[in-house]
């Protein structure tokens, strides 16, 4: 193994093609949008170079501030669900749940392998109130609670918030398989000198498992908000960005500006800044991964 670690032609022969496909697919593209954010109108369209024109009118463009809002309480909802239902599942997959939990496993992460059209049309349904009542607003009226019956998709002070239970259920079980196997790694001796120290659930959580798990809840909030600030598929899915600009995140307006009203210039910026939040983003999450001192 050192003497093929040690040989640079090898190591160039191992990393080169997978370098290569990275800087294609990913550096490539965000240096392309960066230098089409400089330019507005579309490519054979119109296509003049207009310097800063297009991040000054961000500061301007109501719709834009309105997506950014949208995408900022998304993640908010979303990636607090998916990471804490997804330790929560975990946890119960460890201490609680004895009796099929292979099988319970295999439920709960389903979800994450459906299309996500198939996921949209299935919620539509759930949340659906014409014709028919659709599950949710069906059990609710059973249930005595006809007040709470509501067009939960068709308004958009519910709109958000029903996306998001979408993608929480959606994903919840991808994080619980993850947190699984990092409670899986934690020694039981470690366990069980807290029990014999007279150690509480809580207190065995909060001051021994926590810690242990916080690299892997970073990782997962990392994931989270990667993907969040990315929304974009379920959302046409299930919304279709409406009512209104209730549910259009950031990369709907993108793609509508790019593809829709031919700015690509302007859709550049907007990808741009979305590349931005993601990169601040990510930053600020890893600075709460801190080191403690021998």
């Amino acid at each position: 193994m050192k003497k093929v670690l040690g040989n640079k032609k090898a190591i160039a022969l191992f990393v080169g093609p997978g370098l290569i496909l990275y800087v294609g697919l990913v550096f490539v593209p965000i240096i392309w949008s960066f230098v089409y954010s400089f330019y507005s109108g579309s490519p054979g369209l119109k296509w003049e170079f207009s310097g800063l024109t297009n991040y000054k009118k961000l500061f301007i463009d109501q719709r834009f501030m309105d997506a950014l809002v949208v995408n900022l309480k998304y993640i908010g909802m979303v990636m607090l669900g998916q990471v804490v239902l997804g330790l929560c599942m975990a946890l119960i997959f460890k201490f609680w749940l004895k009796r099929f939990k292979n099988v319970i496993r295999t439920l709960i992460f389903f979800p994450v392998v459906l299309p996500t059209v198939a996921v949209g049309q299935l919620f539509a349904k759930i949340y659906e109130i014409q014709p028919n009542y659709g599950l949710l607003n069906s059990l609710l009226s059973n249930i005595g609670l006809q007040e709470w019956v509501q067009p939960w998709i068709g308004q958009a002070s519910t709109a958000l918030k029903a996306l998001s239970v979408m993608d929480v259920w959606v994903a919840m079980g991808f994080y619980a398989v993850i947190f699984y196997g990092a409670l899986l790694d934690i020694p039981d001796d470690v366990m069980e000198a807290a029990r014999i120290d007279g150690c509480t659930s809580f207190q065995m959580f909060r001051h021994i498992l926590l810690p242990l798990l916080r690299p892997v809840t970073i990782t997962c909030l990392v994931f989270s908000f990667s993907g969040s600030v990315k929304m974009f598929e379920s959302a046409m899915a299930l919304t279709g960005g409406g009512p209104g600009n209730a549910t259009t995140s950031l990369s709907m307006y993108m793609y509508n500006t790019s593809f829709g009203f031919n700015k690509v210039g302007y859709g550049s910026t907007i990808a741009i800044v979305i590349f931005l939040i993601c990169i601040l983003g990510t930053t600020i999450i890893n600075k709460f991964d801190v080191k403690e001192e021998a």
